[in-house]
């Protein structure tokens, strides 16, 4: 076999492309590769290259005293309001009553425990510690406001 052989491998942060001239040379250099590698790598370019909170949420969130509200005047629905509550929190966890104080702040209303029990079975929200009465964004859910909701929502500012 002539010419070189590629591995490509989608990755959170990005494609990795693994060449070699052959496929015993793409395994040995997988092989090579130190464990960890890739989570040290994403660590490193989330850290790098992923604006700082305050400016992912500028004009959409403010933050204050209390806690997160939702400054944003366009339309959201509860779900996406308690996903950028919890995701702009201090720790990243709020109980439903504090959610529902920040909600009224925001000028919004909202059964927030039936939201969060909605929330919970779609994989969006989990309790960290079944004794408190905390909730916290699922990675899924963190990466749905992320790639969804503020996208959206920083086109339409």
């Amino acid at each position: 076999m002539t010419g070189t052989m590629k591995i490509h491998i989608k990755t959170p942060f990005g494609k990795v492309i693994i060449e070699g001239k052959d496929s015993q040379e793409v395994l040995a250099l997988l092989e090579e590769m130190p464990s960890g590698l890739m989570s040290k790598i994403d660590n490193l370019v989330s850290t790098k290259l992923t604006p700082p909170l305050n400016t992912q949420l500028k004009g959409i969130v403010e933050v204050t005293t209390e806690g997160p509200v939702i400054a944003t005047r366009h339309k959201l629905t509860h779900y996406e309001a308690i996903g950028l509550i919890l995701f702009a929190s201090d720790g990243g966890t709020e109980t439903a009553n504090q959610i529902s104080v920040l909600l009224q702040s925001s000028g919004m209303k909202s059964m927030v425990p039936a939201r969060l029990n909605e929330m919970t079975k779609r994989g969006l929200v989990f309790k960290p510690d079944r004794v408190r009465s905390e909730f916290k964004l699922t990675s899924q859910g963190e990466n749905w406001i992320r790639e969804v909701v503020l996208p959206r929502l920083q086109k339409e500012e």
